[in-house]
């Protein structure tokens, strides 16, 4: 309780001095919380393993604030959507009829999905968590939007499964308003009103989800009480060196009362010697001398360059993402970034599945009303490449093991499965390699008679 009370004191007594000496802060960053209870975790609670609502409810609105308002924090989240959408994401199935749907469900004008997936992948990483409403229609079309997680209150599940969500209750948007409760997805027992119409659903995707935990956790909560104290030190460095460059001018002379010595004053105010000029005064009369701050720095930046390691290392990325040169070399660079790209291709995973389910409800409510549609259709996403380096040093890898194993199989010493499982496993796929070799077999004797009329066929 003393510690709170001398933070706020001493925070008190420098707005007072700021206010005094007429010295105004711009609105660089938002202040650096020092409290110790500031970013502490619960240990009690509803759900033992959840942070406290008002603590959560205040790291949210502290990165919010922090990504308007600071270059890094902003570079930071935007460096994740980058990675993980990449230019773009689309939704495909093998069945031509589902195909179509999800071509048309995806770029409709209310859901416009192509440029939603770059704002949900943003608030994913601001949030931790996303609360989408899926909305259909008689016509089967389902239509979403999105709710930011400082807004749900509360989630329920079975009283014996945190994971069996059942509702979401959601802040109500005016006092005089009651809260509202959303019902969570549940497939076994989604079905069209007598009405033909459907209920509003909303369903959760969190990340950074302890296990037995309901709420998931911002990628940037450890981070955001750096980031501000990177951007209060770095104000103050600015404002250091505006000052350091500070001077005026003093000047002793032998004056008959306070009415002379103002009336110089005011001459020198009105005429004041430029930089470079040359002073001449007679020690009798006058004494010049010059006043600076000595405002002295030592391993400014070293101490700066810490900080913002700190808050590369937090946030998954090497310090040179962060316009900040490590090394010299392009070989170390290569290897500090192979961590961050494994970190963005699981975020990436994800956030594919999370598209597919989606996807997968928007399929089942359309085939309620349009029964030529399979509900249970494949349904894959097409992600774009973590880092397109990958694909030519993929390909010279899955060249290089063939030709080598290639004589292993001539000699029979591995089997075709042995061979294709090492090709694609090179390549960075992963396949069935029975189903591969599968339909190798039935393309292969289905071959010829396929083939033209006085067509030779290629010999094994």
């Amino acid at each position: 309780m003393s510690e709170n009370f001398f933070s706020r004191s001493v925070a008190r007594l420098q707005s007072l001095t700021r206010s005094a000496l007429g010295i105004q802060h711009s609105a660089f960053s938002i202040p650096a919380r020092d409290d110790p209870r500031d970013r502490q975790w619960s240990s009690g609670g509803t759900y033992p393993r959840d942070r406290y609502t008002y603590n959560r409810e205040e790291i949210l609105r502290d990165i919010l604030v922090a990504w308007r308002d600071n270059p890094l924090l902003r570079r930071i989240v935007a460096l994740n959507t980058d990675f993980i959408v990449g230019s773009s994401i689309t939704v495909e199935s093998p069945d031509p009829h589902v195909a179509k749907f999800l071509h048309a469900w995806w770029n409709d004008d209310l859901n416009h999905m192509p440029t939603r997936i770059f704002e949900w992948s943003d608030e994913i990483t601001r949030s931790g968590e996303l609360f989408p409403v899926l909305s259909t229609d008689a016509a089967g079309m389902t239509y979403i939007r999105a709710y930011p997680a400082s807004e749900i209150t509360e989630i329920h599940h079975k009283p014996n499964d945190v994971e069996q969500e059942t509702g979401y209750t959601q802040k109500p948007e005016d006092a005089s308003l009651e809260e509202r409760t959303w019902t969570a997805y549940d497939h076994r027992t989604d079905t069209r009103n007598p009405d033909g119409t459907f209920t509003d659903v909303m369903l959760h995707f969190a990340i950074n989800r302890p296990v037995g935990a309901t709420r998931g956790e911002s990628d940037l909560a450890p981070i955001v009480r750096w980031i501000n104290r990177y951007s209060a030190w770095l104000e103050d460095r600015v404002r250091l060196n505006r000052f350091r460059q500070s001077f005026l001018y003093v000047v002793y002379g032998k004056f008959k009362d306070a009415a002379q010595r103002i009336a110089r004053q005011a001459e020198l105010n009105a005429n004041p010697p430029s930089p470079g000029s040359i002073l001449v005064a007679d020690m009798d009369q006058e004494k010049w001398d010059v006043i600076h701050p000595k405002l002295d720095s030592f391993e400014a930046e070293r101490d700066g360059l810490t900080i913002k390691k700190l808050i590369a290392s937090g946030a998954g990325l090497p310090i040179h993402f962060l316009a900040e040169p490590e090394s010299s070399t392009r070989t170390t660079a290569e290897q500090a970034d192979d961590p961050t790209h494994r970190h963005f291709d699981r975020r990436q995973f994800f956030f594919g599945e999370f598209l597919v389910r989606i996807a997968r409800i928007a399929l089942r409510r359309r085939a309620m009303v349009d029964r030529t549609l399979d509900p249970n259709a494949e349904i894959t996403i097409k992600l774009p490449d973590i880092f397109e380096r990958d694909n030519s040093d993929l390909a010279t890898a899955a060249e290089k093991i063939i030709n080598a194993f290639a004589k292993l199989h001539d000699r029979g010493l591995i089997d075709d499965a042995e061979l294709v499982r090492l090709a694609y496993r090179f390549a960075g796929e992963l396949v069935d390699v029975q189903d591969i070799l599968a339909n190798a077999r039935k393309q292969k004797n289905e071959a010829p008679a396929n083939a033209p009329a006085g067509t030779a066929t290629p010999q094994s």
